[in-house]
């Protein structure tokens, strides 16, 4: 007599609790590792940030030299007085060959001026003896692809002006016989130079190479940003003292 082989369905045999348990324990365990490997990995670059971030926004920007000289006797291409006082300026000596210098503005203009340019009383200012004019017209009109130029000043004056203004730095700069130099200095709305005192490289830094783009984009954008922080601060606290 022959009877029906029963197949049997192991899909619908209970597991045994023990089993569960284990499966359920393995991936919680799974769960922990990659928990763990993600805030080892997280951590690191949190801190950077928020220690980066603290840096910049409350650092100061030390001072080196005080009471640079007033562009008394300077003009703009308008015709206009340009001053220092209550301006935050970065302040170059291009010359007498500004086409010399053709790339050197440009790399202004993409890493600092282009970044900057909005905000209030932050100005870019170029000494140029006077005659250049129609070569700094020439080089504006490039200016204008990068950013607009309504804080980008030319300014013209005699050769004793600018050699005065670029003594008053006190720094370890020299003018070439053309009456420029590559280095721009940055200047706070108390006439007086910032710079470093204690760079890695250089030790006490007066002014940025606009030749050495490394330099422009990493030391003096990080420089520009730690003075408008500091300002920033100031007229938040003003504002704060105000409604007091």
């Amino acid at each position: 007599m022959n009877f029906p082989k029963n197949k049997i369905n192991t899909q619908n045999i209970a597991q045994p609790p023990f089993t569960l348990y284990f499966c359920k324990s393995k991936k919680l365990l799974e769960m922990k590792k990659y928990l763990v490997l993600g805030i080892l990995f997280l951590l690191p670059i949190t801190a950077y940030v928020f220690f980066a971030s603290g840096k910049n926004n409350f650092a100061t920007l030390p001072l080196l030299t005080p009471s640079v000289t007033e562009l008394q006797n300077f003009e703009t291409l308008n015709g206009k007085p340009v001053r220092l006082e209550n301006h935050i300026t970065v302040l170059g000596f291009f010359g007498s060959d500004l086409e010399a210098h053709r790339a050197y503005a440009y790399n202004l203009a993409h890493k600092i001026y282009s970044k900057n340019h909005k905000f209030n009383e932050f100005q870019f200012v170029i000494l140029l003896p006077k005659g250049t004019e129609e070569q700094a017209r020439n080089i504006e009109e490039k200016l204008k692809q990068i950013a607009p130029t309504d804080a980008w000043v030319f300014a013209f004056g005699t050769e004793e002006d600018i050699k005065e203004v670029f003594q008053s730095l006190k720094s370890d700069i020299a003018l070439d016989s053309n009456i420029s130099t590559p280095y721009v200095f940055i200047i706070d709305k108390e006439r007086t130079l910032r710079g470093r005192d204690d760079d890695e490289d250089e030790g006490v830094m007066y002014g940025f190479d606009s030749s050495n783009i490394a330099e422009i984009n990493n030391k003096m954008s990080d420089d520009v940003k730690v003075l408008l922080a500091e300002y920033r601060r100031a007229l938040k606290k003003y504002n704060t003292d105000r409604e007091k």
